[in-house]
C-alpha cells in the first residue's frame, strides 16, 4: 500500500485520525493531516481505506501494492507478439 497526502487540500475534519490513529495524526497548529506510518501493517489496510473514503477534501490517496505491481508488470511487458 502506498499512501500519498495532499496537505494543501486538507480541511482538518479529523476523520482520518478517528479511522486510523496508528497511521494518521493532525498538526496541532492547523489541524492538517500528518502521516505517521507510510507503510502500515496489513491489518490496517481497511482502516486506511476508510480514512481516505471519509476524507471530505480527498486529501488522502491510497494505492494498493497489488495494483502497483500489476501496473508495473503491464508496463514492463511491451514486447511485440511473436
Amino acid at each position: 500500500m502506498k499512501i500519498t497526502l495532499e496537505p494543501d487540500r486538507c480541511v482538518g475534519a479529523g476523520h482520518c485520525v478517528l479511522s486510523a490513529p496508528q497511521v494518521f495524526d493532525q498538526d496541532e497548529a492547523d489541524g492538517v493531516v500528518l502521516l505517521l506510518d507510510p507503510e502500515p501493517a496489513e491489518a490496517l489496510v481497511d482502516a486506511v481505506h476508510e480514512a481516505a473514503d471519509l476524507c471530505p477534501a480527498q486529501a488522502i490517496l491510497v494505492a494498493d501494492a497489488d495494483a502497483d505491481a500489476d501496473a508495473d508488470a503491464d508496463a514492463a511487458d511491451t514486447r511485440p507478439a511473436a
